[in-house]
Formats: C-alpha cells, structure tokens, sequence
C-alpha cells in the first residue's frame, strides 16, 4: 500500500503513545503511515532510516527530551513539521519550541477533536513548505539574477529577443535568426547579449530550455521523449547528456527526487 503521509509520535507513556496512535489510524483510515516511537533516541535513528511528513512529541522525556530531539534534527535533509505535547503549560519551553520553528503546542490530556484539527492543519502546512522547496529547487539561479536584471530595464532589443526565446523554445533557434530578426549584426548582438544578461546567448537559451523541462518534469507525466521534443531538442539522448551537466542528474531521477 502507497501512504499519504508518514506521522511518527514520541511519548514515553505507553497509554498516551499509543491512544494517539489508535486515533489518529481510525482517522487515516490506511491514508497514512503512522509510527511511533518511545524515545527521543529511537525517534532520531527512526527518522534517520525513514523521513517523517510530521512528528508529534512529548516534550519532557527522561535523557532526551522533545526539545532535544528537534534539535537533534535540524540538519536534516527532510525535516518534519513537528507538534509537542506536555502536561504542563511552561512558558518557558513553549518560546524555546516557537524558536526550533514547532507549529503547534498541545497540552495534555489532548481532546481528540483538538489533536485532529491540529494534525490537519500540520499536514496542510507540511504540504506547502513541501511545494515552496520544490519551487525553490526548479528555479535557475542564473535566470533569477537575469530576472533581476530585467527589473533594472533591460535594452529594448535585449527585451525583444529574451520574449522571441520564450515562445520559441521548443523550436530550431538560433542567435543570427534572431539578430536579423532585430536588425542587428550578429556579432554586434552576441556583445551586447551578453553585457546585459550577463551570460552568453547559447548558456541563455540552454538553460531555458532545461528550466521548462525541470517544470514539465514536475507538473506533468509526459515521457522524456515528448518533454525533450517540447523543449527543443531533437533527441532524448542528447536532452537527457544536457540535462545531467546542468543539474547532476537524469531527468527521470530529477523527477522522481521531487516527488517523494
């Protein structure tokens, strides 16, 4: 069975571990993959075998308590959006949770319409951190600083040719096609590309090309064959040689890291 969701819970107390536990697998129904945990230190070795979507935790645990485990998993790469839990309302804990970014603090005995509301509104929260980091992922940072750039009014001509690369991008372009287009020399137009974009012409319309392929890639479940075509490319062999120098990685891995 594929899950939604992985919910991993930490709590010293049996009772309350596994209270939580049985509510929220009525409420999931199978959606999601709900784990739990008796530790501090069994959750950190538990999220290092398999990244949780959200952690629900205690926060005083003997040895390692909740606040420690957060702390303990800052660095990681996938890190969960994270509920705690304590049976007594310290201000103390609460600000020190807020600053290791928890997005809830629950006090015990937790209502289970409360913990229900909670855990949704954490998953939706999960969701969006999840689509900004892809949204971050897809962008090229040398098309961002050209965006910058055209904020700062680039030459007209320069604004003319970077509209012609977009609606042209899955088609046979070239830099004289469109310098003539512009009625500008060749030469004389690769020159001033590059002063205001800041990278040469052929790198520009590469690494366009690869950026709308990154989001085809994301967005749909075209194969590589038809996304290379879109795309400009004649063949998937030489989309796919491209594609890796510029993001380290094949485009079927590419898709399949951003959609774990």
């Amino acid at each position: 069975m594929i899950h939604d969701k992985t919910i991993l819970i930490v709590d010293d107390e049996p009772r309350t571990r596994e209270g939580i536990r049985k509510t929220l697998e009525g409420w999931s129904a199978g959606r999601n993959h709900i784990l739990t945990a008796e530790s501090g230190t069994q959750a950190v070795e538990c999220l290092r075998k398999q990244p949780a979507d959200l952690l629900i935790t205690d926060i005083r645990m003997p040895e390692f308590s909740g606040l420690s485990l957060i702390e303990a998993i800052q660095h990681f790469a996938n890190k969960p959006v994270v509920l705690i839990m304590s049976g007594h309302a310290d201000f103390q804990y609460a600000q020190q949770a807020i600053k290791l970014g928890v997005v809830e603090y629950m006090l015990k005995p937790i209502d289970k319409e409360q913990l229900l509301q909670t855990v949704e509104k954490a998953l939706k929260f999960s969701e969006q951190q999840r689509r900004i980091q892809t949204m971050q992922e897809l962008v090229d940072p040398k098309l961002l600083d050209v965006k910058e750039r055209g904020e700062q009014r680039l030459n007209s001509q320069i604004s003319e040719a970077l509209a012609y690369v977009d609606t042209h991008l899955g088609e046979h372009v070239t830099m004289r096609e469109i310098a003539d287009l512009l009625h500008l020399n060749s030469s004389y137009f690769s020159v001033l590309f590059k002063e205001q974009i800041g990278i040469n012409f052929s790198e520009y319309l590469t690494r366009k090309r690869i950026q709308r392929a990154k989001e085809l890639l994301v967005q749909t479940t075209l194969p590589i064959s038809e996304i290379a075509e879109q795309v400009g490319y004649q063949t998937d062999k030489y989309f796919i040689t491209v594609f890796k120098s510029l993001e380290g990685l094949s485009p079927s891995k590419y898709r399949h890291s951003l959609s774990k």
